[in-house]
């Protein structure tokens, strides 16, 4: 007899049956700066809950003083979803790295991850590396014989990053709800940009409707919140929910949420 029970997913959270969620919206709801869905509130105060008591890994948000490293605030994000089973929970993702990784339990994975060992990234960042090295050799030895060589080596350099760049850029494939994959040099071209900016992909809003396409999970509603001490610009301020940014999130929503009017029930 085949076990039909389905499968646990390590990053999906149900909420309890005691639980009251309350009703579900007619629509995705993509937080634009009035109150997060109710959903989203349940969802975030257990992350937030979470990251005050958590163990497992070490980062200085500068909420104590007794956290050492450099104070780096963090972007979270959480997005209700339903599964395939019809369960109700949800999923949460950190923007960028979190203590200098990529990946952590109850936190979706990144879209793209240059971190995995003989990627094509690091084997092309070993190459740079080895090239600022010789480049430094040469400056360091003074020689006027070398100087034409170092220009050289200068523009070789040069050339490499630019194409590692693009490499990038087109390997960081982004779905949406019908599953159609679109890179991310084709999302930013489309939006009239000439270059992603610095960063694209790497954001939480991004990361949670990308795992919840690839685990034919239906996105609910999606909110995003500052944890830490704020930047230089007080932009962001501990504990407060934000809208996904414009910039680096703008171009790649409009291809992923492409399609997600449907009804919800």
């Amino acid at each position: 007899m085949t076990d039909s029970t389905p499968i646990k997913d390590p990053f999906f959270t149900a909420f309890g049956d005691l639980e009251n969620t309350g009703p579900l919206p007619d629509r995705f709801i993509l937080f634009g700066g009035n109150e997060p869905h109710p959903l989203c509130l349940l969802a975030a105060e257990k992350v937030q809950l979470y990251l005050k008591t958590q163990t497992e890994w070490k980062h200085n948000f500068g909420l104590n003083e007794v956290e050492e490293g450099p104070v780096i605030g963090k972007m979270f994000g959480v997005l209700v979803v339903k599964t395939e089973h019809n369960e109700l929970g949800y999923l949460a993702a950190f923007s960028g790295k979190l203590a200098g990784g990529n990946h952590h339990s109850r936190f979706v994975p990144p879209v793209f991850d240059g971190l995995t060992d003989n990627s094509f990234l690091n084997v092309g960042m070993r190459e740079l590396t080895r090239m600022n090295l010789e480049i430094k050799e040469m400056e360091d030895s003074e020689s006027p014989e070398s100087e034409m060589t170092i220009s050289l080596l200068k523009t070789t350099r040069k050339t490499h990053s630019s194409a590692l760049q693009q490499e990038i850029f087109n390997n960081i494939q982004f779905l949406n709800q019908a599953g159609k994959e679109k890179s991310l040099t084709d999302i930013f071209k489309a939006a009239s940009y000439k270059n992603p900016p610095s960063g694209a992909g790497e954001c939480a809003g991004p990361k949670l409707l990308q795992y919840a396409f690839q685990h034919k999970m239906k996105p609910v509603a999606l909110v995003e919140f500052w944890w830490g001490l704020s930047p230089k610009s007080d932009l962001w301020k501990h504990g407060h929910f934000y809208p996904c940014c414009h910039e680096k999130c703008g171009p790649i929503l409009a291809h992923m949420l492409e399609g997600l009017d449907q009804e919800l029930g």
